[in-house]
């Protein structure tokens, strides 16, 4: 029977199965917008046969459920433009603090916090798998994990490097600094996709630590943080946020699968951009977006030339005018011509 040759096989059926889920959940929500269409079309017809007190009420009501429906059809459009292989995976963001010491530390402080509060106003779980302190404030480097659906989707839209200009609270003088702080994001890789990634217990090398976070009362008495560096290219990951030695591991590992996908994928764009003649970079190494903070208040982003002066806003999480931005200009892995920074 077919139906018993399907269940034999659990994870390619498990697979079909998913696939099958992705298919439905873009293809119903088509339907159920052309309907809604309609249905106001209906409502205009109606409303023009009314008398004219019949038909104020009525073009209020069409007013208010079109606004509504606008909204939503943005909500679609930007579903639709996910179509990448992972988009709808989480998401693995790191941040790497520039140079400038304390300024630069407390400014991927900054970014970190703005990522925290952007996860979970979508309704995403966002935890803190590593973080390096500065010596003075905020962060030298972290890994978030953002777990959601189409997390990866969105979130690329981020990567890059990112500058805030400001009267330096750390600075007596009250001067202007320029810090820079990094982001890379890449998608958290599920089991079934890093099968061809079989990476020898020889190429590892793991150390553990006394975790400095959160975990348990076994925090800072027994060594549950892990760090695992992949000998042959160098990459290093760390855990120190779950309650066990064993709970880190697994989860510097699943960090260092992506990591290693994501360097892959990364080479074989290079070499795709090298062939057809294209200089651009992927991502590392290009300001994307400006938050100016002095002498006036303007966050820019230099690929779309996305802007506001409610700075106060984007720092707190409000991110989607940008992400939003980014997607519908077709996500471009190219160098963008002719954008010039702000003075600073």
């Amino acid at each position: 029977m077919v139906v018993e040759s399907f269940w034999s096989h659990r994870e390619q059926a498990q697979k079909t199965i998913e696939e099958a889920n992705t298919i439905r959940g873009r293809l119903e929500p088509l339907a159920a917008t052309e309907k809604r269409f309609d249905d106001l079309r209906v409502m205009v017809e109606l409303g023009e046969a009314e008398p004219p007190a019949a038909a104020t009420a009525i073009e209020r009501e069409v007013a208010t459920d079109l606004a509504k429906f606008v909204q939503d059809l943005d909500a679609l459009e930007l579903r639709i433009l996910l179509t990448g292989p992972y988009d709808k995976n989480n998401c693995i963001l790191n941040l790497n603090a520039g140079a400038g010491g304390t300024e630069s530390n407390d400014w991927a402080n900054m970014l970190l916090r703005m990522y925290q509060r952007w996860g979970e106003a979508r309704g995403w779980e966002v935890e803190v798998v590593d973080a390096l302190p500065g010596e003075v404030a905020g962060i030298k480097s972290a890994t978030l994990l953002l777990q959601g659906e189409n997390a990866y989707g969105f979130a690329k839209a981020e990567r890059g490097v990112h500058r805030l200009v400001r009267i330096s609270p750390f600075d007596s003088n009250k001067r202007r600094h320029t810090s820079f702080a990094s982001v890379d994001v890449i998608a958290e890789i599920e089991e079934s996709d890093s099968k061809d990634m079989v990476i020898p217990a020889t190429e590892l090398k793991v150390d553990t630590f006394r975790s400095g976070g959160k975990g348990g009362q076994n925090v800072n008495k027994v060594e549950t943080a892990v760090r695992i560096t992949h000998l042959p290219t160098g990459l290093v990951v760390a855990s120190q946020t779950q309650r066990s030695q064993h709970q880190n591991r697994a989860t510097a590992m699943k960090l260092l699968l992506s990591r290693i996908f994501a360097q892959r994928l990364d080479e074989q764009k290079a070499e795709m951009e090298r062939f057809y003649g294209e200089k651009g970079s992927i991502g590392w190494g290009h300001q994307i977006r400006s938050y100016v903070l002095q002498p006036y208040r303007m966050v820019k982003d230099l690929r779309t030339g996305v802007e506001t002066s409610n700075t106060d806003a984007v720092l707190d999480g409000d991110l989607d005018p940008y992400v939003n931005g980014w997607l519908r200009a077709g996500c471009p892995l190219k160098r963008m011509q002719g954008v010039k920074d702000e003075e600073e």
